[in-house]
């Protein structure tokens, strides 16, 4: 054998003898408990893209819809922790909801149904986020928020009396 080809196996060796030690470190481990939601979110933009550019029809938007937003919520879930589960369970409505939204915005020969459908589950899921995150203290932050506006409506008024 010349050299060249020596190297090229030798090189291969190697790449084989990092690949066993990464795995046996647990570096492939980590790697698939970190990002495994991408598994789910790249496929719903995969979806998107290909109907933005014709090759799918509107009927791909509804798992498209579905797929990105599970895929962002189990990356929230996965990076910050499984108990906010217990919080933001009506975004799996919501990903349905907007699944539904986008293919009857996009396929007009749908009924009228179905958007309407997507819009109303789409409420439903919004107003249980809230009254779930109501739970948290989110209620401060509104507490606060509704302080600071009402301050800047007495300032602002103010101002334009004179």
């Amino acid at each position: 054998m010349n050299s060249r080809k020596e190297r090229m196996i030798g090189v291969g060796i190697v790449a084989v003898g990092l690949i066993i030690l990464l795995g046996k470190l647990g570096a492939f481990s980590f790697l698939g408990r970190t990002f495994w939601p991408l598994l789910i979110l790249i496929p719903g933009i995969v979806l998107h893209a290909m109907y933005m550019m014709r090759k799918v029809s509107p009927f791909m938007l509804l798992p498209a819809g579905i797929l990105t937003i599970y895929g962002l919520l189990f990356s929230l879930c996965n990076t910050w922790g499984w108990h906010l589960m217990a919080y933001l369970w009506p975004l799996l409505l919501l990903g349905v909801a907007i699944g539904l939204w986008e293919y009857a915005i996009n396929d007009l020969s749908l009924s009228r149904n179905v958007h309407t459908g997507g819009i109303i589950l789409g409420l439903v899921s919004v107003i249980l986020l809230m009254i779930s995150l109501l739970r948290t203290g989110i209620i401060y932050i509104i507490a606060v928020l509704l302080i600071g506006a009402g301050v800047w409506l007495v300032v602002n008024n103010r101002g334009r009396r004179k």
